[in-house]
């Protein structure tokens, strides 16, 4: 199955759909404007669609596979054309947005998880506590 996100005038992800593979073929090929054709021909618009890979994350395809547009699209995701890549919203304001991966990350590294505790992170004191849940 090929995924889709449907994307606004600013290019912020208003939804994902979904299209058979058969859809995307031209002579045997997948082809994206052939599925973006689809769904616009489907829900009889004229709407920007973006192909999007449901399991590449950070500019890796968790499954071997090509990586595409560096992560998979999600509702609230922004496309950005320059980097032809999915970057989520930013989670908070103290994180910056890793060039390479198009991910956000936190100004201090999460500490490890072999100590048997969940962390969270805490904006104002721009650190990782142990979660009270």
């Amino acid at each position: 199955m090929a995924h889709f996100a449907k994307l606004d005038q600013d290019n912020i992800v208003i939804t994902v759909n979904v299209v058979h593979n058969n859809e995307l073929l031209v002579d045997g090929v997948e082809s994206e404007q052939q599925g973006i054709d689809f769904l616009n021909n489907f829900f009889n618009t004229n709407d920007n669609w973006k192909q999007t890979s449901y399991n590449t994350n950070g500019g890796v395809h968790e499954l071997g596979g090509t990586p595409f547009r560096k992560n998979y699209a999600g509702k609230g995701f922004t496309y950005d054309e320059a980097k032809d890549a999915f970057i989520r919203p930013q989670p908070y304001s103290s994180w910056t947005l890793n060039e390479d991966t198009c991910n956000w990350e936190p100004p201090v590294a999460m500490p490890e998880a072999d100590d048997g505790q969940i962390y969270r992170w805490n904006e104002e004191t721009i650190s990782w506590v142990e979660s009270t849940l």
